[in-house]
């Protein structure tokens, strides 16, 4: 396998660096921010929640069927291999739901708790950790089979979401009692966990560009089952739900948006 860094997949797994590194912009309004605000919290899911489910559909899944289209597929063979790939990504987030032990900002605990004993803190990190993993991922392989154009519509999107994931992630650590300056080194450093995405995505599209449908495939089930299973939830543990779902449409609106102008 020969690695040239100049090339459009490798300008992905870069661009996943940048789209990370909006997650330090998000997390500097904990400084800002003068006590924990639920109703914002929830806004700012929301919103993130919206951008990834558009990304999912525009930038992922659609672009799967399409690039299976391209490499000659039937179209029972790459319909077939993109929802097998939704369901490999969403079974592999859940997986890791299961076995790692984590814990949400208000649906408590979740995986096997007794097996490994972590402080709050670092379960904290590992949720977010789930989140940003797919993530990186997505704008790594969105830059495959040169198409540049999916790939800045994609990182844009998700560097628009790690924004307020950010501040959220950094205000929820503040609410439990860490220190500002505390609270925004760890939303930062979330934040850099996706460019290891972006890089197996890169790596794996290296193996052959066959794979590109599943692998597109697979990052858009992950982002749905996050959504569905943990995010949307969150959001709704309040009294903000209707608040929380026309953010999310705020989210879809303006990722639907930007894929069109980008696209």
């Amino acid at each position: 396998m020969s690695f040239d860094f100049s090339s459009i997949p490798w300008i992905g797994a870069f661009a996943s660096l940048v789209a990370g590194s909006a997650t330090v912009l998000g997390a500097l309004g904990v400084f800002v921010m003068p006590k924990k605000s639920p109703l914002l919290e929830d806004v700012f899911m929301s919103f993130a929640a919206g951008i990834m489910l558009a990304a999912s559909f525009f930038s992922l899944i659609l672009t799967g069927l399409e690039a299976a289209k391209d490499s000659g597929f039937s179209d029972l063979m790459g319909v077939s291999t993109v929802i097998f790939g939704i369901l490999a990504g969403a079974s592999f987030v859940w997986i890791l739901n299961y076995f790692i032990p984590h814990e949400h900002f208000n649906m408590g605990k979740e995986g096997v708790m007794d097996s490994l004993k972590l402080k709050r803190i670092w379960l904290f990190v590992i949720a977010i950790a789930i989140h940003n993993f797919p993530e990186g991922m997505a704008v790594g392989v969105g830059f495959a089979g040169n198409n540049t154009a999916n790939g800045t519509s994609l990182a844009l999107g998700i560097s628009l979401q790690n924004v307020p994931e950010g501040f959220a992630v950094a205000v929820a650590l503040l609410a439990v009692g860490y220190s500002r300056l505390f609270s925004f080194g760890i939303a930062s450093i979330t934040g850099l966990l996706e460019p290891l995405g972006g890089l197996v995505g890169v790596l794996t599209l290296g193996v052959s560009q066959n794979f590109y449908p599943f692998i597109l495939g697979f990052a858009g089930g992950a982002m749905l089952f996050i959504i569905s299973d943990e995010i949307i939830p969150e959001t709704h543990q309040k009294t903000h739900a209707t608040v929380s779902t026309f953010s999310l449409l705020i989210g879809f609106v303006l990722m639907m948006f930007f894929d069109v102008l980008f696209g």
